[in-house]
Formats: structure tokens, sequence, C-alpha cells
């Protein structure tokens, strides 16, 4: 096969493979969320995912954001496995075991429409859990921290949405937000890994996925190049602030009553 016999095929391939609307608008989007995760270390799934499903629906933006997130985030896991608490990130990795091929069979198997309502629920909840300023003030228990481990996996498997709960947990102790932001940007390494051979198995990496990736990537990293370098220079206080009004915005972006306005 001719080289040029080859770029035909792998352009047709690309062309096909794409949905047909929505691509602008889920650049912009992961723009904005590859800014929120490359500041605290989570939140590109609480903005990505509700308006992403949106537009092509949950079965093929929790894929999209999981490969484009696995790939983008190879840069800060060094930084982040010297920093962390790595005895407690292991210990709620393992949790997530459990619950993350339990997400991805509900990610599988439900009905899209229901689910999109699902996720927003779940966006809308989490939300008011971080909002609330509710947080776990006890001691670290092995047990508490694997069971916080399993629901944040069951939320990534279903959505990638299993930020808040271990970002929830961490912040109520004493560890400073330096820590908790090298913990969770560790644990969704390992998280990754389960939900990449659940994904497999669950038969959602499809062609769409891929040719979704290579357009969508450049502008997750470039969010997420400049949310690190921006980590520390504003207060914690003014980025909360902001992350929940994104977040407040995609779930009421997300819902299936505002269908067409972002395609």
């Amino acid at each position: 096969m001719s080289l040029e016999t080859l770029l035909a095929n792998t352009s047709a391939w690309f062309v096909a493979a794409l949905p047909d609307h929505g691509i602008s608008s889920l650049v912009a989007i992961a723009l904005i969320a590859g800014l929120a995760r490359g500041f605290s270390g989570f939140g590109a799934a609480l903005i990505f995912v509700p308006l992403g499903g949106a537009i092509i629906g949950p079965k093929l933006i929790s894929p999209v954001l999981l490969v484009i997130d696995g790939v983008a985030t190879l840069g800060i896991i060094p930084p982040a496995w010297r920093s962390a608490n790595r005895r407690e990130v292991f210990t709620m990795a393992a949790g997530a075991v459990l619950g993350v091929p339990a997400g991805t069979a509900a990610l599988a198997l439900v009905d899209p429409l229901t689910l999109r309502w699902a996720i927003t629920a779940i966006a809308i909840c989490l939300l008011a859990l971080l909002v609330s300023g509710w947080r776990y003030h006890g001691e670290p228990l092995v047990s508490l921290t694997s069971t916080t481990g399993l629901v944040a996996g069951l939320f990534s498997g279903a959505a990638q949405l299993g930020g808040p709960p271990v970002v929830a947990y961490w912040l109520g102790g004493k560890t400073d937000f330096a820590r908790v932001r090298a913990n969770v940007i560790l644990y969704f390494a390992i998280s990754t890994c389960f939900s990449v051979v659940s994904y497999y198995f669950g038969g959602l990496f499809v062609e769409a996925v891929f040719a979704l990736t290579i357009v969508i990537l450049p502008s997750y990293i470039i969010g997420l190049y400049t949310g690190s370098k921006l980590f520390g220079l504003a207060k914690e206080s003014t980025f909360r602030m902001i992350c929940y009004l994104l977040i407040a915005a995609s779930a009421t972006m997300g819902m299936p009553l505002l269908d067409g306005v972002l395609r």
C-alpha cells in the first residue's frame, strides 16, 4: 500500500468516525476542563461530562475524557508521586478496584437518557457537598479511605466523576492543599488504569473515541498546562468559587431539557 493510499484511507476513517456536530464546542469545553484539572487536580469531568454528554452522549464522552486525561496528565504524575501520601492513595485505590467495574457496567448497560439525568443529578449533589463546606475531620481510617475509593471508583466508571468524594475526604484532614492536589493526581493516575481495562472489556472504546481524542487533546493539554502554571498564584477561596460556578453551569447546561443549545 502506497503512502498516498494510506493517508487517504486514514483521512476517510477520521472523517467517518467523527460526530457530525458539536466539535468546536467540545474543543472549547476541553480547554476549560483542562484549566480546572491542571490547577486543582480534579474537576475536569464535572465540567466536561455534563456538557459533552449533552452533545454526543455519555457513552462516548466518558471514554473520550478517560483517554485525553490519561495522555495529557502523564507529565504531572512524577511530581505528584514525590509529594503525595502514597500509603493513603493506594488504600483509596484499593477501593476503586471494585467500584470502577460496577460503574462501567452502568455506563454500558443503562439507557443513555437515564444516565445523563443521573450524571446531572450526581454533579449537582457533589457540587452541593463541596459548596456546603462539609469535610471529614476524623482520622484517615483504612476502612473509610477504601470506602471513599469504592464510591469514587463507582462514579469514575460511570461518568469519570470520582473527584469530589476524594477531594472532600482529603480536604477534611490536616493535609495542606498542595498535598491534597498531589494525592488526587496520583489517585486518578492509578484509577485510570482500572478504568481503561473496564472500558475495554465493556466495549466502550469505539472508533469515534480515538478520532475525537485527536481533535480535542491539544486543547485539553493547553488548559492543563496553563492551569498547572497558575496553581498557587490565586487565592484558594477565589479559585474554589470560580470552579463552583463552572460546575454549576455545566450541570445545568448538561440537562437533556436543554439539548440543542450546544449543538
